[in-house]
């Protein structure tokens, strides 16, 4: 695998926008605005020959007409003048850019001539067909996505655009921040491996969220997840686990995503969490923002209905999560509280009438547990107490800070 040139791409200094524009509705002129309004601190060199000015910028007619070497460039033209511009910033020194314009992985002839035009300068390409590429901590955004990303400790690679900007729009309205976001596209150049292994020392990021729809070398990409997973919680959406998904990404990327199981099998082994579905992803991103990595992970559960226990239990096997055991002290603790047929065990089953003052006492005792690093806390709703005055309950223990810090997750029944 290589990471190098790729540095330029997320730190970069000085960005050349080739393609820029003020006509409305254009891609070129949304990743100008994008840049702008996110404050990009470097040089901001727009390229078009048809405008004088862009967004208050002098527009250039060539790359070679720029006044310095771009660290990157964001290219928004058709695909046919991809790789003679590819040529001419590699001869200008610039060794990273975005390749934003889509159909060239259409034709072979051409996507192999914009890697021919790369390689003499070792000249690394994001893409093609991406939505563009976002750091909030350097203040840029080169992208046309619609939001301007919070900075955080969240890295974000996808294969899809349309995932990638789902979740900055989700992220925004829960103040979720990114380290890096990095719409992948078609992967001709640099891909998921490549950048598993950059942030596997990017200490920015704290942990790696991923959207894939095939693994395009995966000796290269297995090798960069194990070493990326030993230090920081790498998470994925593996797609196209059915027959007819894999077909359908292989019309998206390109790419057939390979026999399911043995992906399934070579990403657990790798250390990396699968998840399944946007629900799950977005869970997984607020968790991983929300809370540091644990040493431990043993799980208490406390539920109101005894058949979501044996659910969630089922599940988190599938995970292989280990349970907690609670500790005779806590087992005396909820006896004082809870009713005389609970469960007496995790999970722990408070009882269908559970009011908000029994689960804001329950969930209190087992935090202080020293056994239970992590409280999965399920309700299941019933006419003998209200569901939303105990998720209130709960969540202003979490508020306050009694639960000792401990993760307390639970789901929203508006999440798909």
């Amino acid at each position: 695998m290589s990471i190098r040139n790729l540095h330029h791409a997320i730190d970069p200094k000085s960005l050349a926008i080739i393609g820029a524009s003020d006509r409305a509705g254009s891609i070129g002129r949304v990743v100008v605005e994008n840049v702008i309004r996110a404050a990009f601190y470097g040089e901001i060199w727009p390229i078009n020959p048809k405008h004088d000015q862009v967004a208050g910028h002098r527009c250039y007619r060539r790359v070679a007409d720029v006044p310095g070497v771009p660290d990157l460039a964001v290219i928004v033209t058709p695909p046919q003048t991809v790789p003679a511009l590819i040529h001419e910033l590699g001869i200008k020194g610039t060794r990273a850019a975005v390749v934003i314009t889509a159909g060239i992985n259409a034709d072979q002839g051409l996507r192999q001539a914009m890697l021919d035009a790369a390689k003499p300068f070792l000249l690394r390409i994001i893409g093609p067909n991406t939505v563009g590429l976002i750091v909030p901590s350097a203040k840029l955004n080169a992208s046309f996505a619609h939001l301007q990303a919070w900075p955080g400790g969240i890295a974000l690679l996808s294969q899809s655009g349309a995932i990638t900007t789902s979740l900055i729009d989700w992220a925004a309205e829960n103040n979720v921040g990114f380290s890096k976001i990095i719409s992948l596209g078609d992967m001709a150049d640099a891909d998921a491996g490549d950048f598993l292994d950059l942030l596997a020392g990017d200490l920015e990021t704290n942990a790696i969220v991923m959207y894939l729809e095939a693994i395009s070398n995966p000796r290269k990409f297995l090798s960069a997840a194990r070493a990326a997973a030993r230090v920081k919680p790498v998470v994925t959406i593996k797609a196209g686990r059915h027959t007819e998904a894999a077909k359908a990404a292989a019309t998206h990327t390109g790419a057939l995503s390979g026999a399911d199981r043995v992906v399934d099998a070579a990403l657990r082994r790798a250390g990396i969490l699968r998840i399944e579905g946007l629900g799950e992803l977005f869970d997984a991103t607020e968790t991983l923002a929300r809370f540091p990595p644990l040493e431990r992970s043993r799980v208490a559960i406390v539920t109101n209905g005894g058949g979501a226990g044996v659910l969630a239990v089922d599940r988190l096997e599938d995970l292989a999560c280990a349970f907690a055991d609670l500790s005779p002290e806590t087992i005396r603790a909820l006896d004082r509280v809870l009713p005389a047929n609970w469960s007496r065990a995790n999970p722990v089953d408070i009882i269908g009438d559970a009011p908000p003052d029994r689960y804001k006492t329950a969930v209190e005792i087992i935090a202080h547990d020293p056994g239970v690093d992590i409280l999965i806390v399920m309700n299941c709703p019933t006419g003998l107490a209200s569901p939303v005055a105990a998720a209130r309950a709960v969540a202003s223990l979490a508020r306050s800070g009694t639960i000792s810090g401990k993760p307390v997750l639970t789901r929203r029944s508006d999440r798909p």
